[in-house]
């Protein structure tokens, strides 16, 4: 397998040579944005500007595909004298329950949140007489939408933007997020507007480091430590949203030595061009594959395990593979919640797909002529879902040995940890009978 090792840094360096230009569009058309989100504010001061989105651009480099990008306004309001009240479940995948925000009846410093435009003057929704009314997260939305359109025509008017940077008619009001997009050069790049009101929030997944291996000890207390964003849930409802913590997680990744970031970015691309036909077909997306190498991460914590380019993209692999087989991507901060759940996609065609890459890869990393070449043969036969499928009966095999079993078939399993290689073999003979069926 060692003559196929360029080939994977060839590709690999075909997307490190975008990956720069990718990042500076990104900020050209980050900075137009704040400029029209630094107007907002000098309209209405109740809305924020939030400079610390420093890893956004390295992000957006690691992907292929242009999908929209979340941006969170935040809030000026004292969130810890608002009334908190759990209403129900949030939308599969999404994890904590909505809540409504109620104001207390003698909110202080809160008047400015009391108005008609923010505002619903009734007891809470739960039928307490503790608040006087609550903060309705759709008017705030509307309000916001108002406030961008005023804002892009004054900042088109007095030259703060480049012409047909952006306009009005790309300003759509969705769901629960205002959709602009932003041209930046020949890239347009797309974003997904929302308010949200910072929120001291427990993350249980995260609070004791020990239990997190794969992450830097210090890394997550700072991280735990950091509030979270109250996002519109509905019109009446917010819930709690965790991309500004996953972004930090992976940040984390993009710290440590090995190809963690790098696998990342050779699935994304893969996925793109491969799985989504050119992004033609619905699929996978970025979230997800961020997900998968967040318990990637988790499972093979050894340094060692990312090490190799080929190997460190076959731990996502199995990780994918898996959660394909058993339909469940649990989310990483809430695992009760499964990302699959809801997608509205065949997972079984994916399956195939995803499956078919991992035993035969070399096809879809040939980006021109001079990669051309004779393939070897398939890795695995494609008897191997039956093992994949084992996580789904028990949960003890979401463990490392058992994808240390899996990295075994692919034919990626290199390392030299007697205890690990004595776990993953026992954990090998408790499977013997589904693995002999399935070779």
């Amino acid at each position: 397998m060692d003559v196929q090792v360029p080939l994977w840094h060839h590709y690999l360096q075909a997307l490190r040579s975008r990956a720069a230009s990718r990042a500076q569009d990104y900020q050209r058309a980050e900075d137009v944005l704040l400029t029209v989100l630094e107007r907002v504010h000098a309209r209405d001061p109740r809305f924020l500007v939030d400079y610390s989105r420093d890893l956004e651009a390295s992000q957006f480099a690691l992907r292929s595909s242009d999908g929209p990008v979340d941006v969170e306004v935040p809030l000026r309001v004292d969130a810890g004298a608002l009334l908190s009240e759990e209403l129900g479940a949030a939308e599969p995948g999404d994890g904590p329950a909505s809540c409504c925000l109620g104001v207390p009846q003698a909110g202080a410093s809160l008047e400015q949140w009391v108005t008609d435009d923010v505002f619903t003057a009734a007891a809470s929704l739960d039928g307490s007489a503790k608040g006087c009314g609550h903060i309705v997260p759709g008017k705030v939305l509307r309000l916001l939408r108002d406030l961008l359109v005023a804002a892009i025509v004054y900042c088109r008017l007095h030259g703060l933007v480049t012409p047909g940077a952006l306009n009005t008619d790309s300003l759509r009001e969705e769901e629960l997020h205002l959709s602009l997009l932003v041209s930046s050069g020949w890239r347009a790049i797309r974003f997904h507007v929302r308010p949200a009101v910072r929120w001291k929030h427990r993350v249980p997944a995260l609070e004791g480091a020990q239990w997190v291996p794969g992450f830097p000890e210090g890394s997550l207390k700072r991280i735990i430590g950091q509030e979270v964003a109250l996002v519109p849930a509905s019109f009446q409802l917010w819930r709690v949203s965790t991309e500004y913590l996953l972004t930090r997680l992976l940040g984390v990744l993009g710290t440590l030595p090995g190809h963690r970031l790098d696998s990342l970015s050779i699935l994304d691309r893969v996925n793109h061009e491969s799985w989504r036909d050119g992004g033609q077909s619905p699929g996978l997306t970025f979230g997800h594959l961020k997900t998968v190498l967040l318990w990637a991460s988790v499972l093979f914590p050894a340094p060692e395990d990312w090490a190799e380019l080929q190997g460190a993209v076959y731990r996502l692999l199995v990780v994918l593979l898996c959660c394909l087989a058993t339909q469940k991507l649990p989310h990483f901060l809430h695992p009760e919640c499964n990302l699959l759940h809801g997608a509205g996609l065949d997972l079984g065609a994916l399956y195939q797909r995803v499956e078919r890459f991992a035993s035969q890869p070399e096809a879809s990393l040939r980006i021109h002529a001079t990669h051309l070449g004779r393939s070897p043969p398939p890795r695995i036969d494609h008897g191997v879902k039956a093992l994949l499928q084992l996580p789904a009966s028990d949960p003890t095999y979401w463990a490392t040995a058992y994808f240390d079993v899996l990295l075994d078939k692919f034919q990626v399993f290199h390392i030299q940890d007697q205890d690990r290689i004595a776990a993953m073999q026992s954990i090998f003979r408790k499977t013997k009978a589904v693995g002999g069926e399935a070779s």
